[in-house]
């Protein structure tokens, strides 16, 4: 007995999708059990890279999520409205759901997944995060006898890509964008990937699995890469290190010993050993860095964006559940006669975690200033930081800059509240023409 699909959306991934549904050769038996059964679009004279029949194709999307047949719905139309309101809508018709939609799941996760309990149904989204790098079930399966203590990721391809570049030709961040945008690989409103809002979308989602608990997105911290320039990539370089725009969840230090739901979760251009395993993840490429008790760190590695792995990403999802459903047919359900999940697969965890605000933060800092060059601006540097507790591993003037000093400053480790307290008074001495810029060191 074939397994329904309703797939919403024909764009890049969808047209993905379909080849793969369509040419089922050499892939797992379970793909021909797979029957495309109704296709929803915008634009349904709109030339495409895959020929269906007219009998397929529908504008209501509507009618795909309400029709008792389907088995499947399978949302790739991204955004916000009407993929959230399509996806509750599957649901509360009895429907599986797939989606590669990380906005709507970052945003309105806590009511769709709830929606998705309550109905005994499946909503998996391999496809949000990574592309085709499989790291959503594998946190949900493969490392769930770990306590996962730290997630960090170069999860945004196109900020990658721009970084890479930067580093390889030397160029400024405005150069390089316009460029990548004219290649494809940044959008015409790259707002979303430069300023670091697609990354947090993912990273809540990354640590709600990783840590058992709904994230609210306006508590992760976030900040894009506009600020970086190529005399900070110059300069990480002659220190050892590559910029990477990383996305970090982890168990605050701090809180070792407390409520498990007490994390740091954050999104933000930072320095990065050249040791590091994320130091050699170039270009569009993405890679997530797990670290877990008993197993230690584990990295997944691929491809984060494109027809052919994020539609790899949903296939996967969608053979999960049909496998399910094949075995469960007529099997157990509960006393509201709905199925039983599987409490592996399923996202079922209902509190909140608390998330711990950035100031409380620990880490290393890079800052570079801008001086007029007059004896005693080092020293009054280190004074001001000192009075703040705030250690100095180095602070070196680099030369000199349309006639200012340039002065870099690596601290140690120390509280973020104290280090911003420090720069807020160094920005109004009369010696400091300006920050240039600060960044965050791994």
């Amino acid at each position: 007995m074939a397994f329904k699909i309703g797939l919403l959306g024909l764009g890049t991934v969808g047209t993905g999708t379909v080849q793969i549904l369509l040419n089922p050769a050499q892939r797992h038996p379970l793909v021909q059990e797979l029957e495309l059964y109704r296709v929803g679009v915008r634009s349904p004279d709109k030339p495409r890279s895959v020929d269906l029949p007219t009998s397929l194709i529908t504008t209501d999307l509507e009618s795909i999520v309400t029709d008792p047949d389907v088995d499947i719905v399978v949302e790739v139309i991204g955004g916000l409205e009407p993929a959230r309101s399509l996806i509750l809508k599957a649901i509360a018709h009895g429907k599986h759901v797939v989606t590669a939609n990380k906005a709507a799941i970052a945003r309105y996760g806590a009511e769709i997944f709830t929606a998705a309990e309550e109905a005994g149904v499946y909503v998996l989204l391999e496809a949000a995060v990574g592309g085709g790098i499989p790291v959503i079930e594998p946190l949900k399966q493969s490392l769930c006898a770990n306590r996962i203590l730290t997630v960090t990721g170069i999860i945004n391809g196109t900020t990658n890509y721009i970084l890479t570049r930067m580093q390889t030709e030397g160029g400024d961040f405005a150069d390089i964008l316009a460029d990548a945008q004219r290649l494809g690989y940044a959008e015409a409103d790259p707002t979303a990937d430069v300023d670091g809002l697609d990354a947090a979308d993912k990273i809540a989602i990354l640590a709600s699995l990783a840590f058992g608990g709904r994230i609210k997105l306006p508590d992760v911290y976030c900040e894009g890469i506009r600020q970086v320039s190529a005399a900070d990539i110059a300069y990480a370089d002659k220190l050892g290190f590559v910029i990477k725009l990383l996305a970090v969840a982890k168990r605050n230090a701090q809180t070792l010993t407390e409520a498990p739901e007490q994390l740091q979760i954050r999104v933000h251009p930072t320095l990065v050993p050249k040791s590091h395993p994320l130091a050699s993840v170039n270009d569009v490429n993405n890679a997530i860095l797990i670290e877990g008790e008993p197993i230690g760190q584990v990295m997944f590695f691929g491809p984060g964006a494109g027809a052919g792995p994020t539609a790899s990403a949903i296939v996967a999802d969608i053979l999960n559940i049909a496998a399910i459903l094949k075995v469960q047919r007529g099997g157990a359900v509960r006393s509201t006669g709905t199925p039983l999940l599987d409490p592996l697969l399923a996202c079922s965890h209902q509190t909140y975690c608390t998330i711990v605000p950035i100031e409380e933060l620990v880490s290393r800092f890079y800052t570079r200033f801008l001086t007029r060059d007059s004896p005693g601006v080092i020293g009054k540097l280190g004074t001001c930081f000192g009075n703040h507790n705030v250690s100095l591993e180095s602070i070196v003037q680099t030369g000199l800059r349309d006639d200012l000093a340039e002065i870099v400053v690596v601290t140690h480790h120390v509280r973020e509240g104290n280090f911003r307290t420090a720069l807020d008074e160094i920005r109004v001495m009369e010696s400091v023409s300006s920050i240039a810029s600060t960044l965050r060191v791994l």
